[in-house]
């Protein structure tokens, strides 16, 4: 039955708003903004940085605008997700490899080694002059020693054949960072050993043998979590606050990252190889930290199991069991002792020496944290050139483009308090031995100066986007694919410009395939953006827009010219130029 509608109180009906008022002015799409979206639909980098280049030749200046580079899509979506193309073809690349990506060093030529037998003869009479006290000989042999230092580096031999010299007194320690402190190695007794093997210097997984005798190589994809502080609901939030264990969340977060290094140490010394990884660390809906790599090679799953139940981390620092300060009762800085004083007894607090010798001299002293994976340890094997292999890759990639506050949206107002109840932990939990934190708990942190704001650390684990992930999101291991990610930039513009038949010397000079150019050189200087030869942004970014576009004409006609066979030259509607990322997007 319907209810009456009374007289006056009719619902309002939606009606266009009238040709030519404010409403249906407002309702018309912004130039501007239809300008910058499709800019990000092109790939144009939406905020450019201008460049001036001048050819020291000519003297001949010109203001070229280089992409931004961010990696995140709420600061550049065109940049972003770029960065996460790159990081996918990398992935990609070093994930099943069948052979070694990193070649041995070269032998040493004749030359180099000749160097280092005079620096030897060097040394040699260097320590003759130290034991007989010849100092002016001394310094005369120290010169000599760097020049050879030089000449080696030079010769291309890579690092110092030995470090350098100290004299007077150079090599004491300063107070401020002591002896080096040394901790008992012996492994905790709650934790389960692990054997340890030496490692060979191989990268590559096994290969095994089917039963119709094809062979095949298949690698893992392993998702790594932190332990729980208490049960939550499906939505992340914790079934009972005031039981939830945020210290120990955060405490957990800022150490996350040696944790992971650990895991990979005993991962190589139990298996027996260099096992190599690529991989991401993102937070889980319970704004815990945990981490998805990908791994050539295959390890059986119980062992990745007992290495992550065995593997931790401690942090020895001061005791942080009691808060003496907060933001309403701090202590304060005292110029004439240089250090940080009760602001009621005027008595200095404990400084960070003061508090590692207590540390050490108590013989029942614990960690003050102590970082361990859970129980929950995903692992499963993935064959190369499937679909499967892809789809891992996208997924390992999901989040990378997105800041770590922003993966989980915050829909209730249960996360938002869970969300607030956890950065308030953050911003009182020490990061490093210098982070101001340490003056909370009556400690003066390493280094102590009058800057510091107890509290207020600018580190990145503090902030609210990051929860507690402060330090690198992306993991790759250094023999994954035997290159930086420089490298794959260049790879993706060299497929380009194999595509389009043209070349591209170092210095930015274009011409065609078999043609001669010389090297020019040029200098390069940042551009303010009122400087009289910078054009207006939306004036370079429709410029950008339009090459773009030619750019685009010139890949697609390239590629149907090479899926018929014919040879790659240039297109006639355009002179060739390769910009910074068409590669990733073709190729997409």
């Amino acid at each position: 039955m319907t209810a009456p509608t009374l007289p006056g109180l009719e619902p309002a009906t939606s009606e266009p708003p009238r040709p030519g008022s404010r409403a249906a002015r407002m309702a018309l799409p912004r130039s501007i903004d239809v300008l910058r979206d499709i800019a990000t639909e092109y790939g144009v980098c939406i905020r450019p940085l201008p460049m001036r280049r001048t050819d020291l030749d000519t003297g001949l200046t010109e203001v070229i605008d280089l992409p931004c580079g961010a990696t995140r899509e709420d600061k550049c979506p065109p940049c972003a997700k770029k960065n996460r193309r790159l990081r996918q073809a990398q992935i990609r690349e070093g994930w099943h490899r069948s052979d070694e990506p990193s070649p041995p060093p070269e032998p040493a030529t004749e030359e180099q080694k000749a160097l280092i037998v005079l620096r030897a003869h060097f040394e040699f009479a260097r320590d003759e002059a130290v034991r007989s006290s010849q100092w002016d000989q001394v310094a005369d042999l120290d010169e000599a020693i760097q020049e050879v230092e030089e000449a080696i580096a030079a010769e291309g031999l890579r690092g110092r054949v030995g470090p350098p010299h100290h004299v007077d007194g150079d090599d004491q320690a300063d107070d401020d960072n002591g002896p080096r402190r040394k901790r008992s190695t012996r492994r905790r007794q709650d934790a389960p050993d692990l054997p340890r093997r030496k490692v060979e210097a191989r990268t590559v997984g096994k290969t095994y043998k089917a039963p119709d005798g094809s062979t095949y190589q298949p690698s893992m994809w392993l998702t790594l979590t932190l332990d729980s502080y208490g049960p939550v609901l499906s939505d992340g939030t914790p079934v009972n606050p005031d039981r939830y264990d945020y210290r120990r969340a955060a405490w957990d977060a800022v150490h996350f990252p040696r944790l992971l290094d650990r895991f990979w140490q005993n991962l190589r010394r139990c298996e027996g190889w260099n096992v190599q990884y690529a991989g991401c660390v993102e937070p889980q809906r319970r704004l815990a930290p945990h981490a998805h790599f990908a791994i050539r090679g295959t390890i059986p799953r119980d062992t990745l199991r007992t290495v992550a139940a065995a593997t931790y981390h401690q942090v020895w620092w001061p005791s942080v069991g009691v808060q003496l300060y907060n933001r309403n009762r701090l202590p304060i800085w005292d110029e004439q002792a240089s250090a940080w004083i009760d602001p009621d007894t005027l008595q200095p607090l404990t400084t960070w020496t003061e508090a590692l010798d207590a540390l050490d001299q108590d013989e029942e002293a614990e960690p003050v944290h102590v970082v361990r994976f859970g129980a929950q340890v995903d692992a499963r094997g993935v064959m190369p050139g499937t679909a499967d292999a892809e789809r891992t890759i996208r997924y390992v990639t999901k989040y990378i483009t997105k800041a770590t506050g922003d993966c989980h949206k915050i829909t209730t107002d249960r996360q938002q308090r869970h969300l607030d109840r956890l950065w308030h932990q953050l911003q009182i939990t020490p990061c490093t031995d210098r982070c101001p934190n340490w003056l909370l708990y009556g400690i003066q942190p390493k280094k102590a100066h009058a800057k510091l704001k107890p509290g207020r650390c600018k580190g990145k684990v503090h902030q609210r986007e990051t929860l507690g992930i402060g330090g690198r999101r992306i993991l790759v291991s250094r023999d994954w694919s035997g290159k930086t990610l420089a490298d794959h930039k260049h790879d993706a513009r060299a497929w380009v410009k194999a595509l389009l038949g043209a070349t591209t010397d170092l210095a930015g000079v274009e011409h065609a395939q078999g043609a001669t150019v010389e090297r020019m050189r040029h200098a390069w200087e940042l551009a303010r953006p009122h400087d009289p030869d910078v054009t207006p942004l939306a004036h370079r970014l429709m410029r950008s827009i339009s090459e773009r576009a030619r750019w685009r004409s010139e890949l697609l006609a390239a590629k149907d010219r090479a899926a018929q066979g014919q040879p790659s030259d240039l297109s006639a509607t355009g002179n060739g130029t390769i910009g910074e990322g068409e590669a990733q997007w073709t190729r997409s």
